[in-house]
């Protein structure tokens, strides 16, 4: 894919993420020169933060000429402090995508080697080592890009054909030379939102596929205990003006448009007053069957909100300051504060713990023969007592479940002053995408468990000819992973195997 300097869509993004080779438009390439070149002449005359000052709280200190360039050295080497996990490779290959889209929109300064540099990095995969801990997310993400440019610059590890190395051999083995920095490539590369957006864009990704999920499966249970149609017809939902709810309502009734298994509310059950004081079936489902379109409907909508959100993030310019050679001028501001992607992460991540808590209860629906009235306790197809069925499958459900709700917990209105109270007030944004990323992943968990679960309550369906095209589909693609099962085995491999499976699959 060629990289211009214009707006790059959230489908061409995800191709690129997912393995999609670089090439720089050539436009796009002189623009970052002129940039460049203009920051030289200007800041010859002029303080310039960051290119003959100081950082942060001590850009107070002028720097003299002779130590422009090794101010920038300086700048990369003492941030690279972080600590914790390891970012994955994807989630590193999406931040050095971010960094490179940004600075090509030519308002950087920094020197066109920075630009190749990158793009070198990204097409033969090769990925700095970055860690979890460390951004506040208020002049970006200083240490995790402190991280990346210092493997630009040759030094510290990167991870290089599934294994990890030295900067120094890997390149010396592909005959890269370090990347040479100029005026102001130390800061244009650690200044920026870069890693906080690109997790979020992986987050988004994964999140559309648990939604697709919930849509399906909340369709599968209300088939398999035979539901009234009503609940998500378009003519109810309509009355409401939420695109979410109406979208997730007609997503169901196309699902389940050829089941015959769903029952047709005055067709069967009130097509007149039962004699009987007590019904032998409740009026209504519970709330987790009959009210998905109300619920999933503006977890769409979060979804939807994020990605335009994300995307714009992306393509901005979001460094310190603003070179902007085309009006002669340089703006000293904020554009590398965290805050959009730390509250888009956060209601993300509050609407896949609401997404994974219906997954759970419908979850527990199945297991708890009192309320669904039409299956052994914990869908147990062996001998009651000796055989205990999903029994435990739930507990991990339910735990995992559990610790999201733990996780919930918002970064955007959590700032801790720091940077000598320079930086009085930050985003998290990075902390924000890290454990909204970790709250995904419990959702693929809880949901595994859930399809798997699934699978075994349509074993109860005696004529599966009447079950709709594709909820048995997706019934034999979970069977093809996980048979039926009677005796009690292990399963954490079975669950393990649907979970990736899910992380995998397509989006819909």
């Amino acid at each position: 894919m060629i990289l211009t300097n214009h707006y790059h869509s959230f489908d061409e993004l995800v191709k690129l993420i997912w393995g999609e080779s670089i090439e720089i438009d050539s436009e796009a390439l002189r623009d970052v020169e002129q940039s460049f070149l203009f920051l030289q002449e200007f800041s010859k005359e002029r303080l310039v933060y960051g290119v003959n000052t100081g950082f942060g709280p001590m850009a107070q200190y002028r720097i003299h000429d002779e130590d422009i360039t090794q101010l920038q050295y300086n700048l990369v080497r003492s941030h690279a402090t972080g600590t914790g996990k390891e970012l994955t490779p994807l989630q590193v290959r999406a931040a050095l995508i971010c960094r490179l889209v940004s600075l090509l929109r030519g308002y950087s300064g920094v020197h066109p080697s920075t630009i190749s540099q990158l793009q070198l990095f990204i097409n033969h995969e090769i990925y700095p080592v970055i860690y979890q801990h460390g951004s506040v997310g208020a002049s970006g993400d200083l240490v995790q890009l402190a991280h990346l440019a210092l493997a630009l610059i040759g030094e510290g590890e990167v991870i290089y054909k599934g294994g990890k190395a030295t900067t120094r051999s890997v390149l010396k083995h592909l005959q890269i030379d370090p990347l040479q920095l100029y005026i102001r490539d130390g800061l244009s590369l650690i200044n920026g939102t870069s890693v906080m957006s690109g997790i979020a864009l992986i987050n988004l990704v994964q999140a559309k596929k648990l939604f697709h999920l919930a849509v399906m499966t909340s369709a599968m249970v209300n088939e398999v205990v035979s539901s009234c149609n009503d609940h998500y017809s378009i003519q109810l939902n309509s009355k409401k003006h939420h695109y979410g709810q109406r979208k997730v309502a007609g997503m169901m009734s196309e699902i389940l448009a050829d089941s015959q298994l769903m029952r047709e509310r005055y067709e069967k059950d009130h097509d007149q007053i039962p004699s009987e004081e007590i019904l032998s079936r409740k009026v209504q489902e519970y709330y987790s069957l009959r009210s998905a379109p109300q619920i999933l409907g503006p977890i769409l909508d979060t979804i939807n909100q994020a990605e335009k959100v994300i995307v714009d993030e992306i393509n901005s310019s979001n460094d310190n300051p603003v070179v902007d050679y085309r009006d002669q001028t340089i703006y000293h501001g904020s554009n590398f504060h965290g805050d959009y992607i730390s509250l888009e992460m956060d209601k993300l991540k509050i609407a896949i713990i609401r997404l994974t808590m219906l997954a759970e209860r419908q979850l527990n629906f199945l297991m708890n023969d009192k309320l669904n009235q039409q299956f052994p306790p914990f869908l147990n197809h062996g001998k009651l007592g000796l055989n205990l069925g999903m029994q435990a499958m739930q507990f991990t459900a339910t735990s995992t479940t559990a610790e999201s709700q733990t996780l919930g917990f918002p970064n955007y209105v959590h700032s801790i002053p720091n940077n000598n109270d320079n930086q009085d007030i930050v985003s998290m944004g990075t902390n924000s995408a890290l454990i909204t990323a970790q709250v995904i992943e419990n959702g693929f968990e809880v949901m595994a468990i859930y399809l798997i679960a699934l699978a075994q309550a349509y074993e109860f369906i005696e004529d599966h000819s009447k079950i709709g095209s594709q909820t048995k589909e997706k019934y034999e693609q979970i069977r093809s992973l996980v048979p039926k099962f009677i005796e009690d085995t292990p399963k954490y491999e079975e669950i393990l195997k649907v979970k990736e499976w899910i992380m995998n699959m397509n989006d819909k």
